[in-house]
């Protein structure tokens, strides 16, 4: 058999191997309800009492209504929130044993992580969407042109994507399912000092350099100018770029991570 025809056989398996584990991983995020309701309610929870206990005091500065400037960051959160839930099932498989017999099944702990990460991107959606509804029903009106709804959904997704498989290599650093959870408080903290409730001139001067460049800033402000049609600059491939760096980063720090705790 050439070499070709062999790559493209232990592709097409490695696919395959995916997919099967993409399923079991949604099979047990189904089971367990208070972890999708927590990960589905938290965001919007956070979003109406922002918009309807804050909003007022904090709308002077943003120029429009608040629940416009507020969303695409709480989209951000969703991502956050879906992915600790990730760490943890990755941490759980890591203790509970089962990485060991599916690697006796000849399944590649590639393809373990892809499942973990594809069936967090599923949540992540699904929790937009209802994000989203719920932004709709309090007076969010987006006027995103075709392409830049598109755009931002592209460029959601590349961070879901990305944040996943951070996840996936911290439920994989970590000792237990704790700590591994504890992922979703460092997200929501990245969210703080970034332009997700208030504008970052709105700030102490000292904390301006490390809001303007961190992952979040430039995502939410890509999102936003692209649904609410505004000027979005360079912040959509700036925003790229971190998703880029953060993806490549954790492929290569998940593989090695994983080779050694099941070495």
């Amino acid at each position: 058999m050439s070499d070709a025809a062999t790559i493209s056989r232990q592709g097409g398996r490695a696919l395959n191997n995916s997919l099967v584990m993409t399923g079991r991983s949604l099979r047990l995020s189904a089971r367990s309800i208070d972890a999708i309701l927590v990960s589905l309610m938290l965001p919007v929870m956070l979003m109406l009492i922002f918009v309807y206990l804050f909003g007022g005091a904090i709308q002077t500065g943003t120029g429009g209504p608040y629940v416009s400037y507020v969303v695409p960051g709480v989209l951000l959160l969703c991502a956050g929130f879906g992915s600790s839930g990730t760490a943890v099932s990755v941490n759980e498989d890591m203790k509970g044993g089962i990485v060991d017999r599916l690697r006796s099944l000849d399944v590649g702990g590639t393809s373990i992580l892809a499942g973990h990460v594809a069936s967090s991107t599923v949540r992540n959606v699904v929790s937009t969407v209802l994000v989203l509804g719920v932004a709709l029903l309090i007076g969010f009106r987006p006027t995103p042109t075709l392409p830049g709804a598109l755009a931002a959904a592209g460029l959601l997704l590349a961070f879901i994507v990305a944040i996943s498989w951070l996840a996936a290599a911290v439920g994989l650093l970590t000792k237990s399912p704790e700590a591994a959870g504890s992922f979703a408080f460092f997200m929501m903290f990245l969210t703080y000092p970034s332009s997700t409730f208030a504008p970052i001139e709105s700030m102490p001067g000292w904390i301006h350099g490390f809001a303007h460049n961190q992952p979040v800033t430039p995502v939410i402000e890509s999102l936003r100018g692209l649904l609410l049609d505004q000027p979005v600059g360079s912040d959509p491939w700036v925003a790229l770029a971190w998703c880029a760096g953060i993806l490549l980063v954790t492929l290569g720090l998940s593989g090695r991570l994983f080779r050694s705790r099941t070495a």
